[in-house]
């Protein structure tokens, strides 16, 4: 078993900096009218974020191992949440966007599911809650 540790800490209001085991600092915040200087990123939107990139980085590195040439990667990521408290995400969408010559279908589904089924543990942490759902589409470059 591996121990990770965060540290979060109180700038001014709910303006709050935080880091992990690698040293790096990030800033969060909410909006001004619930105590917050909206200047940073929503917690909840790191959770996003966090889920893009850990499956990029999968589908990124599983198709450089099949020597696939990207010349860019993108998802967009589309999520639905409850109204009520805890507002919680209850539907994400993930669209996987390659751009590339002669990128074919077979490598990119295998990719995206090793990604969501084997390697992404943020995915794997998110399903036990949220129904993340994904599609693909592929941009022929010269």
């Amino acid at each position: 078993m591996v121990t990770k540790t965060a540290f979060v800490k109180q700038l001014r209001g709910i303006t709050l900096v935080g880091k992990t085991d690698s040293n790096k600092w990030i800033t969060m915040d909410g909006p001004e009218n619930f105590l917050g200087s909206n200047a940073a990123i929503r917690p909840k939107e790191l959770i996003l974020l966090s889920l893009g990139g850990c499956t990029g980085s999968d589908v990124i590195a599983i198709l450089q191992k099949k020597k696939v040439n990207l010349n860019g990667f993108e998802i967009n990521i589309t999520a639905e949440q409850q109204e009520e408290h805890p507002q919680v995400y209850t539907k994400i969408h993930l669209e996987f966007v390659f751009y590339g010559k002669n990128i074919q279908n077979k490598d990119v589904e295998r990719a995206i599911e090793l990604s969501q089924t084997k390697y992404c543990s943020v995915t794997v942490m998110l399903q036990k809650s949220v129904e993340i759902t994904h599609s693909y589409k592929i941009i022929d470059t010269e």
